[in-house]
């Protein structure tokens, strides 16, 4: 398999403090780049014959229905292919990897999850007759509230824990190693996080960890794969795209709060991660994007 370089690093607008994102929108085709992420994913997809499913070393074209559980930092993607629909619904909820602590999962009604999570590492492709059950539960998930919509998250995943036929897509897996967080990525990760809205310097951030900037900067490239300017570009924009559906505020609003200092660069910087216009993306998404 390729080097983790060689494909997109997905910078997910999940908070600290969120549990679970979930999008659910209807749309004409996949047209986002194989990439990895260190937060679980998992993927309910109908209407899209002739996709092709790209999980580690497996490639595959899928049938009309689709559902994939995706570990931390698996690459991964959906090609259009030979696909014809028009009215492709994807369901996608991610959460954190670390989002159920080590101490629940060994619990022994946990056991079952625990375990699916440890073989994701691979990709789970879950038979249809798993997918086609559970779809109005799919279906109506984006339209729960709070603990209701927790609980019904944890049940699914209960469900599939539990289901018949699973298949393990990838024989390759991720060297955890290559994305095992050092303590000196935990700084630079906290104090981007806390800062990200205003400028913030290759240097300051050297000297955080005790780094020439040329040290830093191949150190960053290493565990991100990208440069420091970069990386602060990718965490503002996930804020960004966050904010452009959550919150009521102008796109230049927008831009200034997650850190950019003009609209023009903002919008062409978030157009080259995004693949779309910070107004086209909060059309696009508008009420179809939940973070609990």
């Amino acid at each position: 398999m390729a080097a983790a370089k060689n494909f997109y690093r997905e910078v997910a607008p999940l908070s600290a403090g969120d549990s679970f994102l979930v999008f659910d929108r209807v749309k004409e085709k996949f047209d986002f780049p194989i990439h990895y992420h260190p937060e679980f994913e998992l993927n309910f997809i109908l209407n899209a014959k002739g996709v092709r499913r790209v999980v580690g070393d497996n490639i595959e074209e899928i049938e009309d229905v689709e559902l994939v559980l995706i570990g931390p930092n698996l690459y991964h993607g959906w090609e259009q292919h030979k696909c014809k629909s028009k009215t492709i619904h994807e369901i996608t909820i991610q959460f954190h990897n670390n989002l159920f602590s080590e101490s629940l999962l060994s619990r022994r009604i946990m056991y079952p999850i625990r375990d699916m999570f440890n073989r994701s590492v691979h990709g789970i492709l879950f038979s249809k007759k798993t997918a086609l059950e559970l779809k109005p539960r799919f279906v109506r998930i984006s339209k729960l509230d709070g603990m209701d919509y927790f609980l019904e998250l944890i049940s699914i995943l209960y469900d599939l824990s539990n289901s018949r036929n699973q298949r393990l897509l990838s024989t390759y897996t991720v060297d955890s190693e290559t994305f095992e967080d050092s303590d000196k990525m935990k700084l630079v990760y906290d104090y981007v996080q806390k800062n990200f809205s205003g400028k913030i310097s290759l240097e300051e951030v050297s000297d955080l960890t005790n780094m020439s900037p040329v040290s830093f900067n191949r150190f960053i490239k290493k565990r991100a794969g990208k440069t420091f300017v970069n990386y602060l570009n990718d965490i503002r924009v996930g804020y960004a795209s966050r904010w452009l559906v959550e919150k009521d505020l102008s796109i230049s609003e927008i831009a200034f709060k997650s850190g950019f200092n003009n609209i023009a660069n903002f919008n062409r910087i978030f157009k080259s991660i995004k693949g779309t216009t910070p107004s086209q993306y909060r059309e696009e998404f508008y009420g179809m994007k939940r973070f609990l």
